[in-house]
């Protein structure tokens, strides 16, 4: 499905079910790097059972129009514009990684217009190596391959995809590398840069959750804590042997805590 915001053509996945506004609407928000593809088993799952789904591609990725967003607060802005030309008023906001962290300004910039908020994968501050930061600059495979390392826990080293002949590192790779030169580390800085995590998180006014994994190693549990704190109504929820990519890695789990989160 496509939209146009501020001109430019954004791209987005409904879970197989057409877009109405008659339902409850859930916008998932990818990670750094990522696209719409992260989010098809939620996205299936929520938009078959009452709900109208909106899995997006941000600006410069996947489907979506350049050209790339360099702060969190940008990001945030323009999905609220997103939903202005769905014609969505309220909305429940899914995100990943850099994209929970869009997800939760989101919320505070417009709390009355968010009906809960689920983020995956996120800490405050999202500190990001300068190195890592320089590679990706620098468009170097090296940086997408740490990336990869890092973001995903000890089992999943070893291949353990739920799915048979499927390679979930092999994946993951593959959708970094597809990613327009630039837009990782674009991505990247953004979280590196953002300062207004614990000032938004004061600010939201509907439930919340934080689901994180025990062996993540790029936005670890424990300084997920401050975030958590700053919440006024939040569940939090650690899946144990899980690392970054808790949808790749966990997806029964992570959809069934979704699940019980937004029904």
């Amino acid at each position: 499905m496509e939209f146009t915001v501020d001109g430019r053509k954004v791209f987005a996945t409904t879970g197989g079910q057409p877009f109405t506004i008659d339902k409850p609407c859930i916008i998932f928000i990818h990670g750094a790097g990522g696209d719409h593809s992260v989010w098809v088993l939620q996205a299936r799952y929520f938009a078959h059972h009452g709900f109208a789904v909106l899995a997006i591609d941000l600006p410069g990725h996947g489907r979506s129009d350049p050209p790339l967003l360099e702060s969190v607060p940008d990001m945030a802005t323009w999905l609220l514009r997103l939903m202005d030309c769905a014609g969505v008023a309220r909305a429940i906001l899914v995100g990943h990684s850099v994209g929970g962290l869009v997800a939760l300004e989101a919320t505070a910039q417009a709390p009355e217009r968010i009906d809960s908020l689920a983020m995956l994968g996120v800490n405050f501050p999202m500190a990001v190596h300068d190195d890592l930061l320089g590679r990706t600059a620098a468009n170097d495979h090296q940086a997408l391959d740490l990336i990869n390392s890092w973001a995903h826990g000890y089992s999943a080293h070893l291949g353990r995809n739920k799915v048979p002949g499927l390679w979930m590192m092999g994946g993951s790779i593959r959708l970094l590398e597809r990613a327009p030169d630039g837009a990782v580390h674009a991505d990247l800085q953004a979280a590196a840069d953002y300062n207004g995590g614990l000032n938004a998180a004061a600010k939201v006014a509907c439930s919340a959750l934080l689901l994180l994994g025990e062996r993540d190693r790029m936005t670890r549990p424990k300084t997920a804590q401050s975030l958590a704190e700053a919440i006024p109504n939040v569940t939090i929820v650690v899946l144990p042997n899980c690392g970054h990519m808790i949808m790749e890695e966990y997806p029964d789990e992570a959809l069934r805590t979704l699940i019980e989160h937004l029904m």
